[in-house]
């Protein structure tokens, strides 16, 4: 596992091991960031559900201001933070341990991108989605990174499902404000 481009190209990541892990491959990761196109640079990310951290910190590689990672796995967080320390990202990340719910209620400052890639199957990004919707700012964008077949609503909030990215078992699904779907 690696960035991919921007100003840490190359640069590789630790990744937990097992059956409970699933990092995003490279070509879905590409396949998000072509989505995004030039909306990254000084936009503030959320990771939610961050895992290793690596779509937070490809963000950050590709000219992000922010990124917010959350993950409630204690193993997770602690890769987490080898891999911000790893690729020097320390004064732009935020890293919350704990549960997703409890983040996003008490959080006070909006985001522009929100990357939501949950345990699969599991109901969780379908109560995450309308959380998130309230944390964003105007013109943002949510991305959902979920499994073939999984129904995602047609609304979350103001955010209405756009389209949807197949990567053989995988979908990228992307939420806008509803006037900009």
């Amino acid at each position: 596992m690696r960035i991919i481009t921007g100003s840490q190209r190359g640069k590789k990541l630790t990744a937990l091991e097992g059956e409970q892990v699933r990092p995003t491959t490279d070509r879905v990761k590409e396949s998000l960031f072509n989505i995004l196109q030039f909306g990254i640079e000084g936009r503030r990310f959320l990771d939610l559900f961050a895992g290793s951290g690596q779509i937070g910190l490809e963000a950050l590689s590709r000219g992000a201001g922010e990124a917010v990672f959350v993950d409630a796995s204690r193993d997770s967080v602690k890769v987490l933070e080898k891999n911000v320390a790893a690729t020097g990202f320390q004064d732009r990340s935020q890293i919350v341990p704990g549960d997703y719910a409890v983040f996003l209620a008490g959080n006070s400052k909006p985001f522009d991108i929100a990357f939501l890639d949950p345990p699969y199957r599991k109901g969780i990004l379908q109560k995450a989605l309308p959380l998130t919707a309230r944390q964003m700012n105007p013109g943002g964008v949510i991305l959902c990174e979920h499994p073939l077949g999984e129904e995602l609503p047609e609304r979350a909030g103001e955010f209405q499902r756009g389209k949807s990215y197949r990567y053989g078992k995988i979908m990228l699904t992307v939420y806008r404000r509803e006037e900009e779907a």
